[in-house]
């Protein structure tokens, strides 16, 4: 058994405990007050300090005096006695310092994370969890589960997959991850409430529509995608109908369902364009007839028909070109489908926007702005003009671009 620091007196127990509690702060420390001492306390703190009366029942004692009069006791620092009587001093200001770097590292991680920074609406996302904190106040925990958020994420939108059969594909064979009520389902819905400028969905219904609208779970029949100049190579029933309404002159419509059991397909290599608004695919095929060049609607934020196709159109060796509003929702949703589908940005430069606006100014209000991925400068020019511009605006060098292919 281990023999008693001589200084370990019952008495001066409270006393060692506030000077071990004082010095486990890592802050400079002057002077110790310690807890209520009864007398034999007293008295045992009088004998150690040579004191000709006793000091109070709290006493504040300069460490200074205290550190000559222990080490004249014992030999030893005050700081070795009291790890000898209560055990190692914690320095609680370098473990604050250590776990404060783990939370900036941790906010830095996500706010650079690939999937957010693709789309830069969801810096939005970043500043609510940053504001509320750790998970149980574990860095590591808290990375883990947004980990697991950002897989979903990056997954979305889905295929018209239950939620169940997403959860396992992505998550570890955990079918039951995302359900309704789990805090990884939460921190996923509130991520897509912040990609849509939606409310945080507070009922079941209101939960089901927001990962309908993310493709899970989606009506493979009301899912559509509205295309023209669509001449698919294949005998499966997809590339005839696309073959047949683009020789006449007419827009197609898959569904998804199509889409998902298209047959026999091939994509001829090329470019395609993709637009925001129907009304281009019209002016288009006003113009060119079926004589029109491949041309993809995503009729205001895509659906999964339109990721879809427009996914397979990419993954076969078309490139893929996209314009969209020159507003705050245009420019989420043009992040969102480059992000998605790996499409390049068509007339949507700082230099296209200016020369736009030039025409509509003064126009209406753009909203809500949030970075462009692609262009920087972009959102700071709308910024300074304050001057939505609609794809119709500039339809006509659209139509031009798709003429000449120069673009």
């Amino acid at each position: 058994m281990t023999d008693r620091h001589p200084l370990d007196l019952p008495g001066l127990r409270p006393f060692w405990s506030a000077v071990h509690e004082r010095l486990s702060t890592g802050r400079p420390v002057s002077r110790v007050r310690s807890g209520p001492l009864d007398d034999a306390g007293r008295e045992a703190l009088a004998d150690l300090l040579g004191l000709d009366r006793l000091p109070g029942v709290e006493p504040t004692i300069p460490l200074a005096g205290l550190e000559s009069a222990v080490v004249d006791a014992c030999g030893r620092t005050v700081r070795e006695v009291v790890t000898a009587i209560l055990g190692p001093i914690p320095d609680r200001a370098a473990e604050r310092e250590r776990k404060a770097g783990q939370r900036d590292a941790l906010w830095g991680w996500l706010a650079g994370h690939q999937v957010v920074c693709a789309q830069p609406v969801l810096m939005d996302w970043v500043g609510h969890l940053r504001t509320n904190g750790l998970v149980d106040g574990s860095p590591g925990r808290t990375r883990s589960l947004l980990t697991a958020a950002l897989t979903v994420l990056a997954a979305l939108p889905a295929d018209g997959e239950p939620l169940p059969v997403i959860a396992a594909r992505h998550l570890d064979g955990d079918a039951h991850a995302l359900d309704d009520g789990t805090r990884l389902s939460g921190l996923v819905l509130r991520a897509l409430a912040a990609l849509y400028g939606t409310d945080v969905p507070d009922s079941a219904e209101a939960r089901r529509a927001l990962w309908s609208r993310a493709g899970v779970a989606d009506d493979q029949l009301s899912a559509t995608v509205l295309a023209v100049g669509l001449r698919l190579d294949g005998d499966g029933p997809v590339a005839r109908v696309s073959r047949v309404c683009a020789e006449a002159g007419h827009p197609v419509s898959l569904t998804l369902a199509q889409l998902r059991s298209p047959g026999e397909l091939a994509v001829p290599a090329g470019p395609v364009h993709i637009t925001e608004n129907p009304s281009v695919l019209a002016l288009a095929l006003r113009r060119f007839g079926p004589h029109c060049p491949p041309l993809v609607c995503t009729s205001g934020w895509p659906n999964t028909a339109v990721i879809h196709l427009l996914r397979r159109l990419g993954g076969d060796g078309a490139s893929l070109h996209h314009h969209g509003d020159f507003d705050g929702e245009g420019i989420r949703i043009a992040a969102h489908v480059m992000a998605k589908t790996g499409a390049v940005p068509w007339r949507m430069t700082t230099g296209d926007y200016r020369s736009a606006a030039a025409l509509v100014r003064p126009g209406p209000d753009p909203g809500r702005l949030t970075p462009a991925p692609w262009d920087p400068a972009l959102v700071e020019a709308m910024a300074e003009l304050r001057t939505a511009v609609v794809e119709e605006v500039i339809a006509d060098a659209l139509l031009d671009d798709l003429a000449t292919g120069t673009r």
